[in-house]
């Protein structure tokens, strides 16, 4: 009997320390955004190049793609891009219709190839552009600078937007005449990657050249969201 008395004071003990702790209230905590901004010049581009030509057979309008695609490589290929620096993107063939009267009739077909370069000496890039439309290029569907230590500075926005996150927090505490016990919790937020320069696909001719190109800076951002204690 006197073991059985020991055993249920116990269970007595420790189902009062747990509905103790269930019922004690939590903690008063706050929640904070925050956000860090690292600036930087784009030493790195992309380029998407594509050739467009038309005939009345398919294969004469894909074989006058493939010459014009072919040079504009060659021509990268001189400016010392390497060949891992440039990929296909599409090559696509389609007819084309005359509409006249309510009617439809077939007029030829046009192909089309699309190929993205990847300029590591951001110096070469407006050569790239003219040496592109230069040999048969027929449009340039945008531009994306990056810098190649994106990884690094990242990283440094992120240290920026916990401390940025962080002051707000203590600052939010003192308004409340309390002080920061402890972060419990910091989540990354989505944040865009800058450095994206959309444009409408333009139609460049041969004697378009000498192409000035700016990139400015790049803000490369990261959000934070932090929770922490409060006494």
């Amino acid at each position: 009997m006197k073991t059985l008395a020991t055993a249920l004071v116990a269970l007595l003990v420790v189902a009062a320390s747990a509905a103790a702790q269930v019922n004690a209230p939590e903690a008063p905590t706050v929640i904070v955004s925050g956000e860090g901004v690292v600036t930087a010049v784009p030493d790195q581009a992309w380029v998407r190049i594509g050739a467009e030509s038309r005939a009345k057979i398919s294969r004469e309008a894909q074989s006058r793609n493939a010459e014009a695609m072919t040079a504009v490589q060659q021509k990268m290929t001189a400016l010392g891009i390497p060949k891992d620096a440039v990929r296909t993107l599409a090559i696509d063939l389609q007819m084309e219709y005359d509409y006249a009267n309510g009617r439809q009739t077939p007029r030829g077909y046009v192909a089309r190839n699309t190929i993205e370069v990847r300029v590591d000496d951001f110096a070469k890039l407006g050569d790239v552009l003219d040496a592109a439309v230069g040999s048969g290029a027929t449009t340039l569907h945008g531009l994306r600078f990056d810098v190649k230590r994106r990884e690094a500075l990242e990283r440094e926005a992120m240290q920026l937007a916990v401390a940025n996150a962080l002051g707000r927090a203590e600052a939010l505490a003192a308004g409340a005449k309390r002080s920061i016990d402890r972060v419990i919790r910091i989540e990354e937020s989505s944040a865009g990657r800058g450095g994206e320069v959309p444009v409408m696909a333009m139609r460049m001719k041969a004697e378009d050249a000498g192409t000035p190109v700016a990139a400015g800076e790049l803000e490369i951002r990261a959000q934070v969201r932090l929770i922490a204690t409060i006494r």
